[in-house]
């Protein structure tokens, strides 16, 4: 593919309501949900020019190892963004937020070394695009690190999540759906050696539609 830098709008995604929801419940989460250690877990070993997709107030931050030369971190909403950019001044690595969506990444193609996806491939409008765009902009070889919620194991619950998805679990959060399958689309977009671990969060409490998570890495093909 030749090099392309795709225009798109400034705020192609604006959920006012829920950005400001989610800054807060994802900050508890972290701290009383487990999630900061996946998140370590997530981005443990990285290093060169990463690219992260959907950064929302910038919590994977903190954790980039210090072998990480730069993160460029998008962010298509406008509020998350700020939030974002506050927290890349005291990151321990360089960080550039800048607005955007998985759909059609503002960057060249080869550029990174690493991409990470973090709780976003639920919310993105069109999934094979944006898995595509991830691809386009690895490098060969490159490596793509994902940890993201999904289609739970179990009929029952799995079946909840489908008529949730199309009722009004988008509608409150954010555009977000439960019933995708993260990994089975990372494997059709062309990524190889894929390896992951399923997440229960929280591992302990009631069982909710966004609780079945992944956690794993796959990486571009060198050919």
């Amino acid at each position: 593919m030749s090099p392309r830098t795709p225009q798109v709008p400034r705020d192609a995604v604006h959920h006012p309501l829920f950005a400001r929801f989610y800054a807060r419940f994802s900050v508890q989460a972290d701290l009383k949900g487990g999630i900061a250690a996946h998140r370590e877990a997530l981005l443990a070993g990285l290093s060169g020019r990463v690219i992260e997709i959907g950064a929302g107030n910038g919590l994977n931050f903190a954790h980039y190892p210090g072998t990480v030369s730069e993160v460029v971190a998008i962010e298509p909403e406008r509020h998350l963004r700020q939030l974002a950019t506050d927290a890349a001044v005291r990151a321990g690595v360089p960080v550039d937020v800048a607005p955007g969506t998985a759909e059609a990444l503002p960057v060249k193609s080869e550029a990174f070394d690493a991409a990470v996806a973090s709780l976003v491939l639920c919310t993105v409008r069109d999934v094979p695009r944006a898995l595509q765009e991830l691809h386009r902009v690895l490098r060969p070889g490159g490596e793509l690190r994902f940890f993201e919620h999904g289609r739970a194991p179990g009929r029952a619950m799995a079946t909840a999540q489908r008529g949730l998805d199309l009722t009004v679990w988008p509608l409150l959060f954010g555009g977000c759906h439960t019933a995708r399958d993260p990994v089975a689309a990372i494997e059709a977009a062309g990524f190889e050696a894929v390896t992951y671990r399923r997440l229960v969060i929280p591992e302990k409490g009631p069982r909710l539609p966004s609780s079945y998570c992944v956690l794993g890495s796959a990486r571009r093909p060198l050919g």
